[in-house]
């Protein structure tokens, strides 16, 4: 976290919506930008967000909902097409192949440690980016948004983002091709403002690809059966039944055909897909290649691409949640090197 703090402004400022325990805001602030606001309504997202934020960010914990265009530009100081950059990762439980997805579309359900509906709130971000104007926009969600039913939901969204004024692209981006070890795809969304003469743009896949090995291979335990997190001291748990007879019929890289949710990772890939309901409290039993266990805090974070010292709050079924939640921060990093390059270059200094 140090070395992020001390990487130099870019110049450009960059406002987060839905800012969880801040990944979006950690990639911005890797690739130089400035975040002078995020908002963040879940308490235990917006400790842990807190807890990393620069000095100069400012939290808002409303609701969504409440938030006027207003707000923020008192807040920054800034006037209405000033923002560089307008983020923003709306609620996707909605919309996840992970969860029950139509059936509680347009209904309020727990969210977190909250209860709220989350299939319309990426028009709120949709209303916002239209009363704010920014030079550009990032926004993200699952894969599951262009998946069946979700896709009339998906054009809604691109023709609200359009409708704001802004030429929109979306690409679907698998995080493991951009520096993350791990099998994570997101939808993002990119957009550049009518009036400024650049089109939107996403990064290149990298070459390459880090495996779990790269991740934590060298992290204390890895390769041990360990039962209590040598961070917390709390037992490791299991989700609710014993998972080793189980386990022991996988091969690694696979998950069990009958208990869908057992997944024993495999050293020589990318981590399996972090999902927000794990660690203990939900439908993930994520393993470790040769031990039938969850996994500590220390290799979670790596696995997340987030600093080892990235401070996570709440027990560990909660930290668990946040990094499931979050957007990898060396994932975003690419994205926004991607807006501050090959768009903000070309419009800022015309």
């Amino acid at each position: 976290m140090g070395e992020i703090n001390a990487i130099p402004w870019n110049g450009y400022t960059a406002v987060s919506t839905f800012s969880g325990c801040g990944g979006s805001s950690l990639g911005y602030r890797m690739a130089g930008f400035r975040v002078a606001w995020a908002s963040e309504f879940i308490p235990a997202a917006a400790d842990t967000y807190r807890a990393n934020a620069s000095a100069y960010t400012q939290l808002d914990t409303r609701d969504i909902r409440e938030v006027a265009p207003g707000d923020i530009l008192n807040a920054t100081g800034l006037d209405v097409g000033e923002i560089d950059l307008f983020d923003g990762s709306p609620p996707c439980a909605s919309f996840s192949t992970a969860g029950k997805r139509e059936a509680g579309w347009g209904q309020v359900k727990a969210y977190s440690s909250t209860k709220q509906r989350t299939d319309d709130l990426f028009f709120e971000y949709a209303r916002l980016l239209k009363g704010l104007q920014p030079r550009t926009f990032v926004a993200e969600n699952v894969s599951g948004l262009v998946i069946g039913k979700a896709k009339g939901y998906f054009l809604m969204i691109l023709a609200a983002l359009r409708d704001a004024g802004y030429k929109v692209t979306a690409r679907l981006l698998d995080a493991s091709w951009l520096g993350v070890p791990q099998a994570r795809k997101r939808i993002i969304f990119v957009g550049v403002r009518n009036d400024l003469a650049a089109d939107p743009a996403h990064p290149t896949p990298l070459p390459y690809r880090y495996t779990l090995r790269d991740a934590i291979g060298d992290l204390p335990g890895a390769f041990d059966l360990i039962e209590h997190d040598p961070e917390t001291g709390q037992r490791l748990p299991l989700a609710g039944y014993s998972i080793e007879p189980y386990w022991h019929e996988l091969e690694p890289g696979k998950c069990h055909p009958k208990r869908t949710s057992l997944t024993r990772m495999a050293w020589d890939r990318p981590a399996a897909t972090i999902v927000a309901r794990g660690g203990g409290d939900g439908t993930a039993t994520i393993t470790m290649p040769d031990q039938p266990r969850y996994l500590t805090l220390a290799e979670l974070r790596r696995i997340g691409g987030f600093p080892d010292d990235f401070e996570l709050t709440g027990l560990y079924r909660h930290r668990w949640e946040r990094i499931g939640r979050a957007v990898p921060p060396v994932m975003m990093a690419h994205v926004a090197a991607t807006v501050r390059d090959e768009i903000l270059a070309k419009v800022v200094s015309a």
